[in-house]
């Protein structure tokens, strides 16, 4: 369902662009693309004129890290300001289609795929594969399987690729890890294919690993553990990003970011359902029952290590980990407004944040056609009632949204919850 993008003329709005904030600007939107960007801009005939006044306009929101299995998650990703997701693994059938219907529909964020992930026979997440929750899929035995697998996952039409770094401690499962030379090799062969890397680090040890291996960037801040200065120095001088995903960690405990933001009246209406009465279900039954994943990691040493690689010059990108399953609160949309406040709590200013939701995780993925406002990019923009560099969760009273150019109707989305009722758990 892809609707015309007609002429925009955004009027007198403050504008995040992705790295810093100007006053007082007009935003010409010409079809899908910025047309221009400046003071006092000409309205052309017949484009529809927006009242900026009071609202801050910014880049549409990146997730990078999601788990992304069906379109309906993309469309409540686009419904909390979300306009492009990074997949960090699935299926490759079904990523290529969700993919495919992102580039048809600008009622679905955008969406990029890392299909198969690269992992050891036996190795994290084959244990999902005899739960029943992941069908099975090819490993890497050593260095010499590097080539071939990177060459399938590119036929797979993989636009980046997902390194798992996991001996299991983190998940109270000890289980096979890929060596060193077997890491390099996988790292090469994608680098000589266009594609970056991103590997699936939730110690020190395999942060350490995926550093020393060239990997482009970390999926998760190491979170098992206080990080050593070395860890942290040897992070900045060899360019890595990282994605802390704090959102996910803290689901992990007995108060999850997500029973916060389904209090917040700007975020509610939105949310799914099904999901709420999940989340209403996981609050009435108390501790313990909200306890699944990584035994033992703690988001507070991800998001200690997160600022102080950020300090030393490491890029930070927001992402979730959302996935959406059953038993675990942290879903796609939503819960990246929980992202961006832990995030600050951390220690980032909000215009840092905002950054490591636009900017960051656009330069890091090589996606230079967005993640700024700037004429000649994707007219993919969020406009927000007041300030979120002086209140980050100003972000979530979302007045306007566009995919392409295209505006977003979120009312349609508000008519039909309200016409299923009340949500009960």
């Amino acid at each position: 369902m892809s609707t015309s993008a007609a002429r925009t003329l955004i009027r007198n709005v403050a504008v995040f662009d992705g790295t810093r904030q100007h006053t007082a600007q007009d935003v010409l939107l010409d079809g899908p693309v910025i047309a221009a960007v400046g003071p006092a801009l000409a309205a052309p005939a017949g484009a529809t004129v927006v009242d900026g006044s009071g609202r801050t306009l910014l880049p549409g929101l990146i997730d990078a890290h999601t788990h992304t299995s069906d379109t309906d998650q993309l469309r409540r990703a686009l419904l909390f300001g979300i306009t492009t997701e990074l997949d960090m693994g699935g299926t490759p059938s079904v990523a290529r289609a969700v993919r495919e219907a992102a580039r048809e529909r600008d009622d679905l964020a955008d969406l990029r795929i890392a299909t198969t992930g690269a992992t050891a026979p036996g190795g994290h997440p084959s244990q999902l594969v005899g739960l029943g929750l992941l069908a099975p899929f090819p490993t890497v035995s050593g260095p010499e399987d590097a080539d071939a697998f990177v060459a399938a996952r590119v036929a797979d039409g993989a636009d980046h690729l997902k390194i798992f770094i996991e001996d299991g401690s983190a998940i109270g499962t000890p289980m096979p890890l890929m060596s060193a030379a077997t890491i390099k090799a996988l790292v090469r062969a994608a680098h000589e294919r266009g594609l970056r890397t991103a590997a699936h680090t939730l110690t020190r040890r395999s942060a350490r690993l995926a550093i020393d291996c060239g990997v482009d960037g970390l999926a998760h801040a190491p979170a098992d553990g206080p990080c050593d200065d070395a860890l942290v120095a040897d992070a900045a001088a060899r360019g890595v990003f990282v994605i802390p995903t704090l959102a996910s960690l803290t689901g992990m405990t007995d108060t999850p970011a997500e029973y916060a933001l389904v209090d917040d009246p700007r975020l509610r209406p939105y949310a799914d359902p099904r999901w709420l009465a999940e989340i209403e279900r996981m609050r009435a039954d108390g501790p313990g029952q909200v306890r699944v994943g990584p035994v033992a990691a703690d988001a507070r040493y991800a998001a200690d290590a997160a600022l102080r690689m950020f300090e030393a010059g490491v890029p930070l990108l927001a992402g979730t980990d959302g996935t959406g399953g059953e038993g675990h609160p942290t879903t796609h949309g939503i819960s990246y407004h929980g992202e961006l406040a832990l995030l600050v709590a951390a220690g980032l200013t909000p215009a840092q944040a905002l950054t490591a939701a636009t900017a960051a995780p656009a330069d890091a993925f090589g996606l230079h056609d967005r993640g700024r406002v700037a004429a000649g990019l994707r007219a993919d923009l969020l406009l927000v009632e007041g300030n979120p560099l002086t209140d980050i969760t100003a972000v979530r009273d979302i007045a306007a949204l566009w995919r392409r150019g295209v505006p977003v109707d979120r009312t349609t989305h508000l008519a039909a919850v309200r016409a299923q009722g009340p949500v009960r758990s």
